[in-house]
């Protein structure tokens, strides 16, 4: 995955502005409204000076601006500038029409991934991405625990939907190995956008709910990246 140097290099400046716990405690304070740097040191109980220390940091950072009163004019007023905390999300991929989750036999990992985007993202983040999933060994059915803990979450699971990639992967999509085997596996042909190592959950129920849990979490970090090709 190709990382823009600048990018990273502006959001590593914010961030070390936000390091210090009294200019977090400032933008704290401006994030519902507005305030001058006197009103930032009663409410905070800090010195104006080092009031105004913290404020030309985080203004060097871009994190707010000085707007003059229209009533005072000698007053200034601060104003945090939420498009600067906006970008210290990760960038968004390049385009991409689907996204196709992969693990070695297709029976639990990658079929819940898919289930989950399907079910979950499909309908509230990521309305014209559609997701499937394949594997580099697949089993003949699905994982019986991976079917019931989806069920248990309100989604489906086709027993017998079982895949190989071949028959799935465009060159299109953004393939995500689910797994470590299918990441090391794929050298030819198709190779994963993206790598989790989600660890093969045990043959029991609370192990297919962590697993279903952790794909769960990193499935909610990915959709806001990825946008739909047009």
């Amino acid at each position: 995955m190709n990382v823009d140097l600048s990018s990273v290099e502006r959001r590593a400046r914010v961030h070390a502005a936000l390091g210090d716990p009294a200019r977090l405690a400032v933008v704290d304070t401006l994030t519902l409204g507005d305030a001058s740097p006197g009103e930032i040191a009663r409410a905070l109980d800090l010195p104006t000076n080092l009031v105004a220390h913290h404020v030309n940091v985080l203004h060097d950072a871009g994190l707010l601006t000085r707007v003059r009163s229209e009533g005072d004019r000698r007053r200034t007023y601060l104003r945090l500038e939420p498009d600067t905390l906006a970008r210290l999300a990760a960038p968004v991929l390049a385009p991409v029409p689907r996204v196709v989750f992969v693990c070695t036999h297709n029976s639990a990992r990658s079929q819940l991934a898919a289930a989950i985007w399907t079910g979950r993202v499909l309908q509230r983040l990521q309305p014209e991405i559609p997701a499937a999933s394949a594997g580099t060994h697949p089993a003949a059915r699905v994982h019986p625990r991976a079917v019931a803990v989806a069920r248990r979450h309100g989604l489906h699971l086709d027993a017998t939907g079982t895949a190989h990639i071949t028959d799935v992967v465009h060159d299109t999509d953004l393939v995500v190995a689910v797994c470590d085997n299918a990441h090391e596996g794929l050298t030819r042909g198709v190779r994963p956008r993206l790598h989790w190592s989600v660890p093969a959950p045990a043959d029991t129920d609370a192990a297919f709910e962590a697993t279903f849990a952790e794909l769960a979490g990193r499935i909610e970090r990915l959709a806001p990246a990825v946008v739909p090709a047009r």
